[in-house]
């Protein structure tokens, strides 16, 4: 383990702490890094934003709507349930038994507008500047019949990417008119991803590049994540690694090797406090082996070549404080 001194210059860019059954003062006392708490949908806003609340020095809150959740969120208001998801799903007649048996595990659509609105009241009192997050894309995702049970079952339902993207746009139109930063979420869509990010720039133009966008866990290709970076239109983009998602990966080292040194973060993906320092840590080692980076023994302000120097500087850029 690492000294203390060194220790609270590392931060958790991306974990779900809120997910846990509950988080004790012990764990909360314990924490010696900084964690960025994501939300993910209407029911876990209330929960980071109290978390950053009652640990201001060690929680930076991140308000959003993950794209798992994005078929909670109708377009326009008014709409019935039933009208909401059968025009978001589409039933055939050979799968509207499928849709039936599903439709009465799905809750009452909320609406874009509130969605945004809420986001707008989070941002507006928090008391440390929060970033958007977990919001993003996700072509493979099936909708579950309760999220939250085990073993989870899971329907035959995708969520449109074209839905996906409204609720994504909207959410990054926000985030580009409050000058935050985001935690991206982007699987087996990488072509999706970027076509909306050239479609925002043309939108926004020179602010669209002053919003910094984390690619969390980033299961891109390296090629993929190098014409991302090297795109001029997008000097905003950074990555991020965990070992909880990037450690399945063949591409890990690679990866992190093609990825710009200055836009690199790291994550647990943790959805509880406890393993966020051990997750960040292992995670750490790796950066640091394949950049060839030494990690500090102890702080040293003038170190600032070491790994945890580093990392902490492309944090303080993603925030847009370098």
């Amino acid at each position: 383990m690492l000294p203390s001194s060194v220790l609270k210059h590392i931060i958790d860019c991306h974990c779900h702490p809120t997910e846990a059954a509950s988080i004790s003062p012990d764990s909360m006392q314990q924490l010696q890094i900084s964690v960025c708490a994501m939300s993910t949908h209407n029911k876990d806003q209330s929960l980071v934003r109290s978390l950053a609340h009652d640990y201001p020095h060690k929680i930076i809150p991140a308000f959003g709507y993950h794209p798992w959740f994005s078929h909670f969120i109708a377009l326009r208001s008014g709409i019935s349930k039933r009208n909401h998801y059968q025009q978001l799903f589409q039933p055939t007649p050979e799968s509207s038994p499928d849709f039936e048996d599903l439709f009465p595990h799905l809750p009452e659509p909320i609406s874009l507008d509130d969605v945004l609105q809420d986001l707008r009241s989070n941002f507006a009192s928090s008391s440390s500047p929060p970033i958007l997050g977990e919001v993003g894309l996700d072509a493979i995702f099936r909708v579950p019949y309760d999220y939250h049970a085990s073993p989870r079952r899971i329907s035959s339902f995708a969520i449109p990417l074209e839905h996906q993207i409204a609720v994504l746009e909207a959410q990054l139109d926000l985030a580009v008119e409050l000058g935050a930063s985001v935690s991206l979420h982007s699987v087996k869509c990488p072509a999706a991803t970027l076509d909306l990010f050239n479609r925002l720039k043309r939108k926004h133009q020179d602010r669209w590049s002053r919003v910094r966008i984390d690619i969390h866990s980033c299961s891109m290709s390296p090629d993929s994540i190098k014409q991302l970076q090297a795109c001029k239109s997008h000097p905003n983009i950074f990555m991020s690694v965990s070992t909880t998602i990037n450690g399945r990966s063949r591409n890990l080292r690679s990866l992190i090797t093609t990825c710009l040194p200055d836009k690199l973060l790291i994550e647990s993906d943790y959805n509880a406090i406890e393993p966020s320092t051990s997750q960040c840590l292992e995670i750490l080692g790796i950066v640091a082996e394949v950049k060839g980076w030494q990690i500090e023994t102890d702080w040293k302000e003038e170190d600032t070549d070491g790994a945890v120097h580093r990392l902490e500087a492309n944090w303080k850029a993603f925030l847009g404080r370098a």
